[in-house]
């Protein structure tokens, strides 16, 4: 399944699932993409769908190992992976050194085991309020699921996954 981050860094106020579809079909790709978020109606955990969560790898745009599977993301390590394996958009540049994304922060508003945080996931991604809270996590620091509390007003990464794999 691949994780891939959208074009251009977002607020909390975002139409993540709609944004990672859109990009995902202008990019040729023929699954479905959802945005790698806890929301109002879903935790993060269970996006993918329960069938491809323990034999399929998470890999990036170019097909490299980030996580061995959905759940080893979730094992409470707060989504450790290698960050000299780079995370691409879905225009192909690597977000960990494009100036596109001045900050390398991740929105997720969950917990280290992806589960939804109502009181710091900007309103079920509805605001850019300052005083409004996010959970996000600092991508410097090798980890997904990192439990950093951020200003919905912040312009961070999105990431979508591949949430059901097609052969």
């Amino acid at each position: 399944l691949h994780l891939v981050a959208l074009n251009l860094p977002f607020s909390g106020d975002m139409r993540a699932d709609f944004q990672c579809f859109q990009q995902a079909q202008l990019a040729g790709l023929t699954s479905t993409y959802r945005a790698f978020l806890s929301s109002h109606l879903q935790d993060l955990a269970t996006v993918v769908r329960k069938s491809d969560r323990y034999h399929l790898p998470i890999v990036n745009l170019k097909g490299e190992t980030l996580f061995d599977n959905w759940e080893s993301i979730f094992n409470g390590n707060g989504g450790q992976f290698n960050i000299h394996i780079p995370i691409y958009s879905f225009d192909g540049r690597n977000v960990m050194t494009d100036p596109s994304w001045p900050q390398k922060v991740i929105w997720h508003g969950s917990t280290a085991n992806g589960i939804r945080l109502v009181s710091n996931y900007c309103e079920a991604w509805h605001t850019a309020d300052l005083g409004a809270m996010g959970q996000a996590s600092p991508l410097e620091t090798g980890k997904l699921l990192d439990q950093k509390v951020f200003s919905c007003s912040h312009q961070f990464i999105v990431l979508c996954i591949e949430n059901s794999f097609v052969s």
